[in-house]
């Protein structure tokens, strides 16, 4: 039975979805001055005293916390990065095994409007000549709404053995902070990071001017690998721009609800999304019975968005076409309409048949994963069934809502 809609984003899934990339992809060029042996301490984000202003009510309120570039951005603020990811098999595989796949272009943040504490950034991959990306999962612009004050702690630290080096990238001269983290001797990945030691404008991505994730093991190989090639500014006291809306949401800014039955017990399970200062946040909860949808993210876990990115490219490869095509079809896909809360979504659903348990699998996908009926879906959401369920009396899983919680802002 499948799972629950996992997260794409986490740190832990990042380093697993590693073990299927290799090493072909091209780096930045550095001048290398070792740093020593040692293992490199955690990078903390930079944090100040929360400042408070005295409302009208005599009561004192949070306003602009902390001193993150996020509060100084401009709409105009961009990063671009050339990226490229393949898998490929190594020796005799097992039936099953993920097929041979290859995607390659560039991928590119920018800010479109400021309206503090938003920061609202699209991201959208492209061909490397210019054009649309072919992968579906790649292939529109998505909308990220990032929080730039601050309203918890963020730390994540930079594993590996540090290094520092100078480089050029993008037309600028950098001082950079490389992160070696080598399991290879463990059949794990071989993890490339090189951040700048200013940021600047790439405060977008926390400083990142290259990474990359090599496979040593588990008998595939390949590649994964983003490289800065653009960095800009937009122009100072240029206008704020206008917040687009969440129809194509990145994640962040949204929620979901999913049904899960298992054994005669059903639970709903509520995944909700945020961003803040250059970080990924995602929390699964007990959706509340009243309130705001997603009232706290004290305890999400917090991922950097350059991360998410380089996951959500290697995630990118498990979805070649669409539909997608469900091994052991008992028949051609039918289309249905699938109730969601109160959206009516167009879907194809698929029926596999499971002899060995004596039973059914059955499977519901958007028929098209940009289609308008799912505007407000969190993109991880759009991909992954919307329905999977077995019969007879099997279990399984069915979206059940969602929505958009940034304040002011409609799907």
């Amino acid at each position: 039975m499948r799972k629950p809609v996992a997260s794409s984003l986490s740190r832990s899934a990042m380093l697993c979805a590693a073990l299927a990339l290799g090493s072909s992809c091209k780096s930045v060029e550095p001048h290398t001055t070792p740093s020593g042996e040692t293992t490199a301490p955690p990078e903390v984000s930079t944090q100040e005293p929360v400042t408070e202003t005295t409302s009208e009510t005599g009561t004192e309120t949070p306003t602009r916390r902390g001193n993150s570039p996020w509060l100084r951005a401009r709409v105009g603020d961009r990063v671009a990065y050339s990226f490229s990811a393949n898998r490929k098999a190594m020796g005799r595989q097992q039936p099953g095994t993920v097929p041979e796949a290859a995607v390659a272009g560039v991928v590119t943040l920018e800010v479109v409007a400021v309206e503090l504490p938003w920061v609202w950034v699209t991201l959208y991959f492209t061909e490397d000549g210019g054009a649309p990306s072919r992968r579906p999962m790649l292939a529109r612009p998505l909308v990220v709404p990032v929080r730039a004050d601050e309203s918890r702690a963020l730390e994540v630290p930079r594993e590996g053995k540090q290094s520092t080096e100078q480089l050029t990238a993008a037309g600028r001269h950098w001082e950079a902070k490389r992160y070696l983290n080598d399991k290879r001797a463990f059949d794990g990945p071989l993890e490339n990071r090189l951040y700048a030691a200013t940021p600047g404008p790439l405060y977008l991505t926390n400083g990142l001017l290259d990474a990359s994730i090599t496979l040593a093991g588990f008998a595939m190989g390949g590649g994964s690998q983003l490289t800065l090639v653009e960095a800009r500014q937009g122009q100072e006291g240029g206008t704020t721009g206008l917040p687009p809306t969440l129809a194509r949401p990145w994640g962040p800014g949204t929620w979901f609800d999913m049904r899960m039955e298992t054994e005669g017990t059903t639970s709903v399970l509520r995944t909700c999304q945020a961003a803040e200062r250059g970080f990924i946040l995602r929390q699964q909860v007990t959706p509340p019975t009243s309130g705001a949808a997603c009232p706290d993210f004290a305890q999400a876990e917090a991922v950097p968005l350059e991360e998410a990115v380089l996951a959500r490219i290697w995630e990118s490869l498990d979805a070649r076409q669409w539909p997608p095509a469900p091994e052991g079809l008992a028949a051609p896909a039918k289309r249905e309409t699938l109730t969601v809360g109160t959206h009516r979504v167009p879907v194809l659903q698929f029926e596999a048949a499971q002899p060995q348990a004596n039973n059914v699998r059955v499977q519901a996908y958007a028929a098209d994963p940009w289609e308008d009926a799912l505007s407000g879906l969190a993109h991880e959401a759009r991909f992954q069934p919307l329905l999977d369920h077995v019969t007879p009396g099997g279990g399984g899983t069915q979206l059940t809502d969602w929505g958009v919680w940034v304040p002011g802002v409609t799907p």
